[in-house]
Parts: structure tokens; sequence; C-alpha cells
């Protein structure tokens, strides 16, 4: 039998919301509970914002391991988006058998905004209901759509660059997701205003500051994924209780604790551990109704390999 491949189309139909947050629930909780040593993401920059990143790990407890193999170009139709071209190979570790392939940005769009919302199911206090979002693309949409499945959503806040995109990016996405959706010009305006707050820029500096974000918010810091590029300033890094998707690699990569760590503000253990510890119950996640918590994702392959699992699942049920 040929090794099924799942193309974007069919990711979309059958990866959906409710489920996948489930599954993202799970293998964070696997990746901090299990004693499996993960490898950290390889990035080879290929010049011009173009790079090649290679994701290899493996989901012990579910009997996975495999890899993300995706390239990152700017993408000419939306300045200053990228897009994630390539593939999720998954294996079985049974036999070593590959399993399936499945389209990688598909898989990544989708799994991202439902670990985002996972956590900020944990996160975000009980009675959020407005959420503020930093950026127009993809991942603006899907975050939408995932949040408003763990907090009931009364109102988003929409903030970009281009003050015509946001409007018509507003528009069209509270039409598409039956939720208001309200474009707005200031960055700060948005902030205050919100209980939960996600950026998903591609942005080089912060757009989101400290001294912006009510007492009692939760903030989802998702668009930078290296190095390099901050979406928030030290500020807000200092003055948040501060968790990881992975505490290795937000150690190493995570731009904003960085730059927050080069001025001397924080140290490592600023860190306090890994959304998987706190949907295990072995950390506690907010510990007051004022306290002000950070999400910092950079995306892990066991966020990837339980999406295309989860795929191959559905597929297999449903004969597709």
């Amino acid at each position: 039998m040929p090794t099924p491949f799942y193309d974007g189309a069919q990711v979309e139909a059958l990866l959906d919301y409710p489920g996948c947050i489930a599954a993202m629930r799970q293998a964070m909780t696997t990746l901090s509970t299990s004693e499996t040593t993960q490898p950290l993401r390889q990035i080879l920059p290929l010049g011009e914002e173009r790079m090649f990143g290679l994701m290899p790990g493996t989901l012990a407890v579910a009997g996975w391991f495999g890899a993300k193999l995706v390239s990152v170009f700017p993408d000419a139709r939306q300045p200053g988006a990228s897009r994630h071209r390539g593939v999720v190979v998954l294996y079985e570790a049974a036999g070593g058998a590959v399993s399936c392939i499945a389209d990688a940005e598909a898989i990544t769009l989708i799994r991202t905004a439902c670990a985002t919302a996972a956590a900020t199911d944990a996160l975000a206090r009980p009675d959020a209901t407005l959420l503020a979002v930093f950026g127009t693309g993809a991942q603006a949409e899907t975050h939408i759509r995932a949040i408003s499945l763990v907090r009931p959503l009364e109102t988003v806040l929409l903030w970009g660059r281009s003050p015509e995109r946001t409007r018509a990016r507003a528009e069209a996405l509270s039409g598409q997701l039956g939720v208001e959706v309200v474009a707005v010009t200031d960055g700060r305006e948005a902030a205050q205003c919100a209980d939960i707050i996600c950026t998903v820029t591609s942005s080089a500096t912060p757009v989101l500051h400290g001294d912006w974000v009510q007492p009692g918010a939760h903030v989802n810091l998702v668009g930078s994924s290296r190095l390099g590029p901050t979406e928030a300033d030290v500020a807000l890094v200092a003055r948040s209780r501060f968790l990881a998707d992975y505490r290795p690699g937000v150690l190493a990569q995570g731009a904003e604790l960085a730059v927050a760590k080069a001025a001397g503000v924080v140290g490592d253990s600023h860190v306090v551990g890994e959304i998987g510890q706190v949907f295990a119950g072995a950390l506690p996640g907010r510990q007051s109704a004022d306290q002000v918590t950070v999400y910092k994702s950079l995306g892990h392959v066991v966020q990837d390999l339980a999406a295309a699992a989860y795929v191959h699942a559905r597929a297999l049920q449903q004969k597709v």
C-alpha cells in the first residue's frame, strides 16, 4: 500500500479544532512529563529572510516519531507574511514504518492556534471575553477560531500595521466567524482593553508593550519563532508569569526572553515551567486574578506529530 499523503485541503477537512485542541493538550502534557530528550529545531538560513527548518522528535507515549521539514519564504502576495511549505512525516515506533505524510503549512496553521487555545484555557481568567489580536495574517483567523472554543468571546480587537488591510480583514472575519471583529489603529488601546492578547505578527520589533497590558490579562506570544524578531518588549517579559511550550527551546531560541536576559532584567529562572506541566497539574498556572501571564510559543514537533496522527486516524475512520 502506498504511504498516504494528506494535502492542505484534506488536513483542513480532517483536523477539526475541538479535536486538535485536545490533541495539543495531550501532546504537550506528554512532552513535559516524558523523560525522552527532544532535540532543538535546526534552522538553516538561506538569505533574504528565507530559511529551511528541520524539527525531529518523538511522541513517545503515543508510539510515534518523525519530523517536520519546512521552508519559510516571504510571500510576495502578502507583504510581511511568510508561508510554511513542506511536510510532516509520521513514523510508527513499533516497526519504524512511515505511517503518513501531511502538508506542513495546513498542519502548522491549525495546530499552532489550537495549542494557543489550550494554553489560554489553562491560563486566562475564566471570565475573559475580550480578545486582542496583533497581526492580520492567516494565524489571526485560526487563533480567533480556536480561542472562541475555550472562552465566550464577545469582541475581538484586530490591530495591524496597515489600517486599510486591518479594516478589510476585520470585516471579512466578522462575517466568517460569527463574532464581532473590530479594527483598531492604536495597539495601546487594543491591549488596554483586552483580557486575552495574541501576537501573531512577523514584526522584527515589539508591537506590544508591558505598560499597555492590564492586570489579569493573559498574553500569547506566537509570531516570533527564532532569535531576532521580538513581538513584546522587556517590560512585558519582566512583569509576567512566563511559561514556555518547551523550556529548553525557549531558553535557547525565544527572542523576547533573550532580549530581556541581555538587558539584565531576568534570568533563565524567569521561565517558571512548561504549559504541559500546567496541563498535568504539576505546576500552577495563573496564581491570582490580577497576575499577567505569558505563554511563549515557539512550536514543537510533538504538536505536528500529534496533529498528523489525528488526521491519519480520522482519515482511516472515514476511509478517505
